[in-house]
C-alpha cells in the first residue's frame, strides 16, 4: 500500500528544538571521508552550515559566483574548496557539474541553499522570471548536473532549503514567469520556495532505489543579505527588531541566530533518524506537520506537499531547464 505525503509529514520525535543550533546537530557525528557541497555557502545561514559541516569532518564544497569573495568570507575554516558557479547561468552549472563528476568523487551532502527573496521583476537569459529561475531552476539543472556524483555511495541526501515563505503561494501553473499577471514579487518568492519543496518530493521519488533522499526545510527567520532587496519599513513589518534596533531572537516565534537557522538544514543533512525517510519538508529540526490554517504558522501548505503537483512541476522543469535525471 503507497503511503500518502500526509502520513509522512508528521514529526518523529526529533531530540532537537527550534533554539538547536547546527553545532548541536554534528555534535559527536563524524563526517570524516564525506563530502558536501553547499550553494550559498559564504554568507549568513549557508556559511554556518558550512562550518557546521567541515568541523564534523567533512569535505565542502562551496561553489560561489565570485571565488574571491567566498575565499575572504571562509577564511580560516578547514575542510573547504571553492569553485565558480553562477546558477543563473546553465552553462556554468553544467561545467561545475562536469568537474565534479569528472573527479571521480561521490557527493554525500548536496544543500541547495543560494537563493533571493523578494526581488524587483527580473528575468533569466530564457526569460523566466528571476526568482523563480534562481531558487528553483537553477538548484533543478545542478542537482542534475551532480546526478552520477550524488549516486556513487548508493546513500546521499539533497536539501532543498525552501521557506515558510512557501505559504503565500503555490505554484500558478498558467503564468509561472508572470508573463500575463502584473508582477507581486512576493507571489514570486513564494511560488520559487513551494518549487523548493516540491522538488525535494519528486526528486526522492526519483533518487531513493539508488539511495538519493531528497528533503525541504524551513530555516526560520533571521535577517541576513536575503534581505537586502527589502525596505526598512518593510524589515519593521517582520517586527524583526526590538525597541532598541537589535534582532530579536525568539526561537519559539521563528525568530533565530544564523547558528540556529542553520540547524535545520544540517539535521536534514545527517540525522541518522531520517535514515529510510525523504521527500519531507521539516521546520525545526523536525519533520513538519500539515498547515491548514493561516499563512505565517508552522508546518507545511498542502499545495507544497502533493506528489502529483511535484510531478507536474518536474516535468515542466525539464521542460524549462533543458535537463533531465535519469
Amino acid at each position: 500500500m503507497e503511503i500518502s505525503m500526509t502520513q509522512l509529514q508528521h514529526p518523529i520525535g526529533s531530540p532537537f528544538s527550534a533554539a538547536s543550533t547546527a553545532a548541536d546537530i554534528v555534535s559527536g557525528i563524524d563526517l570524516s571521508g564525506k563530502t558536501a557541497i553547499v550553494t550559498g555557502g559564504h554568507s549568513g545561514i549557508g556559511l554556518e552550515t558550512v562550518r557546521a559541516l567541515a568541523g564534523a569532518g567533512a569535505r565542502v564544497i562551496v561553489p560561489a559566483r565570485d571565488p574571491d569573495r567566498a575565499t575572504a568570507a571562509l577564511a580560516g575554516i578547514s575542510n573547504v574548496e571553492i569553485d565558480r558557479l553562477d546558477l543563473a547561468d546553465a552553462a556554468s552549472v553544467a561545467a561545475f557539474g562536469q568537474r565534479v563528476v569528472e573527479s571521480g568523487r561521490s557527493i554525500d551532502i548536496l544543500i541547495n541553499g543560494a537563493g533571493i527573496m523578494a526581488a524587483p521583476l527580473s528575468r533569466d537569459i530564457d526569460g523566466h522570471e528571476n526568482q523563480f529561475a534562481t531558487n528553483h531552476l537553477g538548484h533543478f539543472r545542478l542537482t542534475a548536473a551532480l546526478w552520477p556524483a550524488l549516486m556513487r555511495n548508493g546513500d546521499a541526501r539533497v536539501i532543498a532549503v525552501s521557506s515558510r515563505g512557501h505559504q503565500i503561494a503555490g505554484i500558478d501553473f498558467d503564468d509561472i514567469d508572470f508573463l500575463e499577471r502584473p508582477y507581486d514579487k512576493w507571489l514570486a518568492y513564494g511560488q520559487s520556495k513551494t518549487a523548493n519543496a516540491l522538488f525535494a518530493l519528486s526528486l526522492d521519488k526519483r533518487g531513493q532505489a539508488a539511495g538519493v533522499r531528497a528533503f525541504s526545510l524551513h530555516p526560520g527567520q533571521v535577517l541576513t543579505g536575503l534581505a537586502r532587496h527589502l525596505s526598512e519599513e518593510e524589515i519593521a513589518g517582520f517586527d524583526a527588531r526590538d525597541e532598541h534596533g537589535n534582532l530579536r531572537v525568539d526561537p519559539a516565534r521563528g525568530m533565530k541566530t544564523v547558528q540556529q537557522a542553520a540547524a535545520t538544514a544540517v539535521w536534514a543533512a545527517t540525522s541518522p533518524q531520517l535514515q529510510g525517510l525523504g521527500g519531507v519538508y521539516c521546520e525545526d529540526c523536525e519533520i513538519a506537520a500539515i498547515n491548514t490554517a493561516e499563512a505565517g504558522r508552522k508546518g507545511v501548505a498542502p499545495w507544497a506537499a502533493d506528489p502529483v503537483l511535484a510531478e507536474r512541476l518536474w516535468l515542466i522543469s525539464e521542460a524549462m531547464a533543458g535537463v533531465s535525471i535519469a
